[in-house]
């Protein structure tokens, strides 16, 4: 007979308690040997020994570990494993010697699903629903080993929900934020490149400059996704790179730029899109250039599903945690692909005012998130477990 999902939580928090001196050791490991995207074979191979049974090589260098019942759809849970191309400055015993660090708590991520599949391994096949660890490789560059898993591994091992738990230094300690329906925005890339006529800077009407009309194009776009958007719904685009010219009195043949585009609904990532293309053509176009763009497209939007979310809602307090304000960005993240093959939930663990925790931002290379963190993230990925249970009936 299947156990009962009522007490289901209290047996996982109670088996975490005993895992999480090893789930500390753990993490320490992890962050004094931090790997970037697609080169994460160490780090692997730390968490396939740290695990309770064995796993299986997925995304390249990803793992995927199945506790409990071997037949039926599981629940997955996600665990980022790359670190950030980052000195570390954090002044900890355990801190990484080389320029990458784990600035995005990941290596908290790691150590509290391997705690938790070892917690879940001990109620074996009296687990109702079995809990497939992800152990996903880069999410921090693309390829995004994230969409990399949606299309491959983790979509044969079709999962009926997809979970994770991310640290968060913005919100209070002991807090959760988990809502509802669109909590990350979708982000593309972008690149635009003028071509001009070059000329000497003292002869410009002798050439056609491809920096000037560069220059009206990012300020048009900025003034334009103003005027098209709706002001009430979540959009932004920014450009971060400008490029064109070698010599201060000479206009160049060529000019770029790159930019991100990100939005909430669907139709306003369209519109963002389109609106690059129309600003790019008719401004180039008035300066005598030519100009192209090219779109890279990114994450979609981070959409968290409306009854997981209510159940975990109301499971936070037997975990001794709280629900925290509401918490969205237009921030993005990987985890969004997952949506593609089933209901997905991601929950923001509060760090500020935890035991000896400096406030510093996410990608800072100070940010160390305290021991104790383990802990609040593992029993958050208990929560999310469970409500996944219960919201989809799998018990």
């Amino acid at each position: 007979m299947q156990r009962s999902t009522d007490p289901l939580l209290q047996e996982l928090l109670t088996l975490l308690d005993a895992e999480l001196p090893a789930a500390g050791e753990l993490r320490r490991a992890l962050h004094a040997e931090p790997e970037l995207a697609h080169a994460e074979r160490r780090t692997a191979a730390i968490i396939a020994e740290a695990l309770p049974v064995a796993s299986e090589t997925a995304a390249g260098t990803g793992r995927l570990a199945r506790v409990g019942p071997p037949a039926g759809a599981p629940i997955a849970l996600r665990a980022e494993l790359d670190g950030l191309p980052l000195r570390e400055r954090t002044g900890a015993p355990f801190s990484a010697r080389g320029a990458a660090m784990h600035a995005c708590g990941h290596d908290v991520h790691m150590a509290a699903l391997v705690a938790l599949a070892r917690a879940a391994h001990r109620l074996g096949d009296e687990l109702p629903v079995a809990l497939l660890a992800v152990f996903q490789p880069s999410e921090e560059a693309y390829p995004s080993g994230a969409e990399r898993l949606a299309h491959g591994e983790l979509r044969r091992a079709a999962p009926a929900a997809v979970l994770a738990a991310h640290v968060q230094p913005e919100l209070p300690w002991g807090s959760v934020a988990l809502d509802a329906g669109a909590v990350n925005a979708s982000s593309d890339s972008v690149e635009i490149t003028i071509d001009g006529a070059p000329s000497h800077g003292a002869y410009p009407h002798r050439g056609r400059d491809p920096i000037l009309a560069l220059a009206q194009v990012v300020v048009a776009l900025h003034a334009r996704v103003g005027r098209t958007i709706d002001p009430l719904a979540a959009a932004t685009l920014n450009v971060g790179i400008l490029e064109g010219g070698a010599i201060e009195n000479v206009i160049p043949a060529r000019a770029r730029a790159r930019g991100s585009l990100r939005a909430y609904r669907r139709e306003d990532r369209e519109a963002l899109r389109g609106l690059v293309v129309e600003v790019v053509d008719g401004v180039a176009a008035a300066h005598g250039c030519r100009g192209t763009v090219e779109l890279i497209a990114g994450e979609p939007t981070l959409e968290n599903d409306r009854a997981i979310v209510a159940a975990a809602r109301g499971l936070f307090a037997d975990a001794g945690l709280h629900a925290a304000r509401e918490w969205r960005s237009v921030g993005s993240d990987d985890f969004a692909f997952f949506g593609e093959l089933a209901p997905i939930a991601m929950a923001f663990v509060g760090l500020a005012g935890a035991p000896g925790f400096s406030e510093r931002p996410l990608h800072h290379p100070e940010l160390l998130p305290p021991q104790e963190s383990i802990a609040a993230l593992a029993r958050t990925q208990a929560i999310l477990f469970v409500a996944a249970v219960r919201a989809l009936a799998l018990a």
